[in-house]
C-alpha cells in the first residue's frame, strides 16, 4: 500500500467563515423538547446499567473518574439509514488521551463512535501498516515480528493492567441523537461522584441534525426529486453544554475543545465558549497543527492563555501532544477538587 497518500486531510485554504455568530445556548425547555421528540437508542437502559456499575465500583475506592468522548457523530437522512452526514474525526485525540488518563490513575468511561480508534488498539488499527504486517512465520508458527514485539508487549501490558483493574469502560454511539441521550444519562450517573468527576469532551458533535419527525422511513430514491436534486432542511442541534454544567453534573470539572482553522480567532472563540457555557476549561487547537500544539483557556487565566507545544525533535520521535495535555488537565482537576 502506498505510504505517502492521504485522503483525509481537508483543504484548509477553502475553510468556511467562522466569524458568524454561534447558536443560542440550550435552555431547560430546549432540553425537554429535544429528548421528548427524538427517540432514545434501544440499548440506552443497558448502557446506563454498565455505567452505573462502573461508577459505583470506583466511587467506593475514591478513584477519580473521567468521561472521555471521542470520534464524530453522524446525522442519518433516513430511518433505515443508507445515507448520512458525518463529522471529520477518527477519534485520535480521545483514544490517546484515554491512555494517559489511565496511566495517571483515573478510571475512564470512553464514550466513542463505534469503530473509531480505541485506547491501546489504536497503535495497530487505522495505520498505514496492515495488522498482518506485524506478524511473521517462525518455524511454521505465526508469531509477532521480533522488530515490533518489544513495543507491542509494552502496549499489551498497559491494556491488560487497565482491563484487570476494571479501569476502562467502552461505550459506543454512532448518531448525534445516540450521543446526546448517552451523554445526558452518563452525566447524571457521574454526578454522584461530585468533584472527582471530570468531563473531557473530545467528540466532534454535529451542529445540525434531522429530527425524527422529519426522517423518511426508507432510502431516499433519486427519481423522487425534481431534476435529481436533494434539498435537506436541517435543524440546529441544541447546545447542551450549559445544561451539563448547570444541571446534569454541576459538581464536575468540564473540559471542552474548540477546533478552528483560523489562528486569529481561536482564543477569541475559546473565551466566548467559556462565557457562554460557564464551564472550567477550553482546549483550543487548529486543524493544521492540532497534533503539535494546543492552547488552554480557562477562567483562571482567561487573559493569559497557556500554550503547550511539541518541539520538532519531539514530533520526529513520535511524542504524543496528549502527553503534555493530560498532566495539565489533571492539574486543573486537582485544583478544582481542592477549592470545592
Amino acid at each position: 500500500m502506498p505510504q505517502n497518500i492521504r485522503t483525509s486531510a481537508p483543504d484548509t485554504e477553502t475553510a468556511i467563515d467562522r466569524t458568524v455568530p454561534d447558536f443560542p445556548v440550550a435552555e431547560s425547555l430546549d432540553e425537554d423538547n429535544y429528548f421528548k421528540t427524538n427517540i432514545p437508542p434501544p440499548y440506552l437502559k443497558d448502557l446506563c446499567a454498565e455505567a452505573e456499575q462502573f461508577v459505583q465500583i470506583h466511587e467506593k475506592t475514591g478513584r477519580k473518574v473521567v468521561l472521555v468522548t471521542s470520534g464524530g457523530t453522524t446525522v442519518p437522512l433516513e430511518n433505515n439509514t443508507v445515507r448520512f452526514i458525518d463529522n471529520f474525526s477518527a477519534g485520535t485525540r480521545g483514544a490517546t488521551s484515554a491512555e494517559y488518563f489511565l496511566e495517571n490513575g483515573y478510571a475512564v468511561i470512553f464514550l466513542h463512535r463505534e469503530f473509531s480508534l480505541l485506547p491501546y488498539s489504536r497503535h495497530y488499527s487505522h495505520t498505514t501498516n496492515c495488522f498482518l504486517d506485524y506478524m511473521t512465520e517462525i518455524d511454521g508458527k505465526l508469531e509477532i515480528n521480533p522488530k515490533y514485539s518489544e513495543q507491542m508487549h509494552k502496549v499489551w501490558k498497559k491494556y491488560n493492567d487497565a482491563r484487570d483493574q476494571n479501569l476502562l469502560l467502552l461505550l459506543p454511539f454512532t448518531t448525534v441523537t445516540q450521543y446526546l441521550f448517552s451523554l445526558k444519562e452518563i452525566s447524571k450517573i457521574l454526578d454522584k461522584v461530585g468533584t472527582r468527576a471530570l468531563f473531557y469532551l473530545a467528540a466532534a458533535v454535529s451542529d445540525f441534525f434531522l429530527p425524527h419527525s422529519k426522517l423518511p422511513e426508507h432510502k431516499i430514491q433519486a427519481q423522487d426529486h425534481n431534476g435529481g436534486k436533494l434539498v435537506v432542511n436541517l435543524d440546529p442541534v441544541p447546545k447542551f453544554l450549559r445544561r451539563l454544567v448547570d444541571s446534569w453534573a454541576p459538581g464536575a470539572m468540564i473540559t471542552s475543545f474548540k477546533l478552528e482553522t483560523d489562528k486569529s480567532i481561536l482564543i477569541k472563540k475559546a473565551n466566548q465558549a467559556l462565557d457562554r457555557y460557564n464551564h472550567q476549561l477550553v482546549i483550543g487547537n487548529l486543524l493544521q497543527t492540532r497534533k503539535k500544539e494546543v492552547v488552554f483557556v480557562s477562567k483562571n487565566y482567561q487573559n493569559d492563555p497557556v500554550w503547550y507545544r511539541l518541539s520538532d525533535e519531539d514530533v520526529a520521535k513520535g511524542v504524543d501532544i496528549e502527553s503534555l495535555i493530560i498532566p495539565a488537565v489533571i492539574k486543573e482537576h486537582q485544583e478544582w477538587i481542592a477549592i470545592h
